[in-house]
């Protein structure tokens, strides 16, 4: 580096200041302390023109005094340092005499930058006026490389208790959660706080079925064809994260995946499995809008909130296990008499807003008895399964089957009249009369089947219990008829207890 500018110094300057000049082996002790002192020294003209140096500035800096003598100080400052002291440094100094511990970088003679931390003050003559200005340079080497380190500990600390603060607001949420559909929400929300996500989806699978998308927007159902499910099944089978960074990596590991993504205005995907047990029982998709590079730290925090995820998740699966098998019978799967009730009762109130019928079908096996005793209950719970089975599959949609106990089975039938409770009727009657896959075929089962129908009007909504009951005395009147047949009752056309004794209020079909 030339420094340029120089300008001829003032003789009587030059003569007092003579011993700048001085060999290093001079016997002036305070010479040898301005020289070799452990910080630099320059002075200077009130206007910046350097007119003193020590040798340690010339040797921190590597310019020759013979260079620096005459030059602008402000010439050896980076470009930084320079508006800062043109615009803030000299301003400083002017009006208040003096500037502490200002942080500037010198060029060195060898393009190094040298960090400095600088003292300044104003000299001034007898009148007042300025007549110098002497500059103590410390060296900020270290100083700035302790700097940078407090500060990249700094962000380390802030960045871990970011961390820290995610994963307790995760575990807070998902401890709330009941379901897998609250969970799936809570952990959306808390991998699109820790990953800045551009979109995001929570899949689950029940170990038997394909994945399904439990909380997510459309942006990832159209994606999970394009690719995007296949890499969510890979993942729950090798139970490991599986990031994409950019486009060009989606092309090369999920051919069309890429051109899918850039549609959509997206170029990152992260897919992270959620482990229930040994085998994974889900993933979290996260989508992002520009390259994203994985680092550890990001896998880490990944990981952690799967974790955390997972364990919830078997907790609510648990409990959405224990709920169903309180609600439903262990053999059949079918709703079991608590749930039936609760059923009923919510059809009644829908029919009563409605004003549209209501019918329960009541079927009772004939046959099972002896096939129960002679070979025993084993084969007898396959029967009531495969009847289950059965009824379950001709019953219309939205139709409630339940088991009401032993060999009875209830069918509750919303909008459904008289004729049509009797096709209804007819078609389980029907299905249960077919030859079983589970007996011999000497074996046979019939159904007799009870239906009670009611139609809101101006009389008050029936009880549960009364529509349960009209119909198994109806389902005994189709036994006492000779069985395999479908005896249809109008409930509510009188009064309960002479129900089963009114001819009016019965009509018969046997077959």
């Amino acid at each position: 580096m030339t420094i340029s500018g120089a300008a001829p110094l003032d003789r009587e300057r030059n003569d007092r200041d003579a011993h700048d000049g001085a060999p290093a082996g001079t016997d002036d002790p305070y010479l040898e302390l301005f020289e070799d002192a452990p910080c630099g020294y320059l002075e200077t003209t009130p206007d910046g023109i350097i007119t003193r140096v020590n040798r340690t500035f010339e040797r921190w800096t590597g310019h020759h005094r013979e260079a620096l003598l005459g030059s602008p100080f402000v010439e050896l400052l980076t470009s930084p340092g320079q508006l800062f002291y043109e615009t803030r440094y000299a301003m400083v100094l002017s009006l208040a005499g003096e500037v502490r511990e200002v942080s500037l970088a010198v060029r060195c003679a060898d393009e190094r930058e040298l960090p400095i931390l600088v003292n300044a003050v104003m000299v001034t003559d007898a009148d007042g006026a300025p007549r110098a200005i002497r500059t103590a340079v410390f060296d900020a080497t270290e100083r700035q490389d302790y700097e940078r380190q407090l500060l990249l500990a700094r962000r380390d600390a802030e960045a871990s208790e970011a961390r820290v603060r995610v994963l307790q607001d995760a575990s807070s949420a998902f401890g709330l959660a009941t379901t897998a559909q609250e969970l799936a929400a809570a952990l959306l929300a808390s991998a699109g706080s820790a990953l800045r996500a551009s979109s995001a989806a929570v899949l689950l699978a029940d170990g038997s079925g394909p994945l399904e998308l439990v909380e997510g927007d459309d942006i990832t159902m159209a994606l999970l064809p394009e690719g995007l499910e296949a890499l969510a099944e890979q993942a729950i089978a090798s139970g490991e994260i599986i990031t994409l960074s950019s486009l060009a990596q989606a092309a090369a590991i999920m051919p069309g995946l890429d051109d899918a993504l850039h549609r959509h205005r997206l170029a990152a995907v992260s897919i992270i499995p959620l482990r229930t047990d040994e085998r994974a029982a889900g993933v979290v998709i996260s989508l992002f809008g520009r390259d994203r590079s994985f680092d550890a730290e990001s896998r880490e925090i990944q990981a952690a909130l799967a974790r955390q995820a997972g364990q919830v998740l078997r907790r609510v699966r648990l409990q959405e296990e224990l709920a169903h098998r309180a609600l439903h019978d262990q053999l059949t799967g079918l709703a079991n008499r608590k749930l039936l009730e609760e059923q009923l009762e919510a059809a009644i109130s829908a029919a009563t807003r409605s004003r549209r019928p209501l019918s329960v079908v009541f079927v009772d096996l004939d046959g099972f008895k002896a096939i129960n005793d002679s070979l025993g209950h084993r084969v007898g719970d396959d029967v009531l399964v495969e009847v289950a089975a059965r009824l379950r599959s001709v019953a219309r949609a939205g139709d409630s089957v339940a088991r009401y106990g032993g060999d009875e089975f209830v069918v509750v039938c919303e909008d459904a009249a008289a004729e049509a409770s009797a096709t209804i009727a007819e078609r389980f009657r029907e299905a249960v009369g077919r030859p079983l896959d589970s007996v011999p075929p000497r074996y046979d089962v019939a159904a007799s089947i009870g239906v009670a129908v009611w139609e809101p009007g101006e009389r008050a909504e029936p009880t549960p219990d009364f529509l349960l009951r009209t119909a198994d005395e109806a389902m005994y009147a189709s036994k006492d008829a000779g069985r395999d047949r479908v005896t249809i009752v109008m409930a509510g056309e009188t009064d309960s207890t002479d129900l089963a004794h009114d001819p009016r209020a019965e009509a018969s079909w046997e077959h």
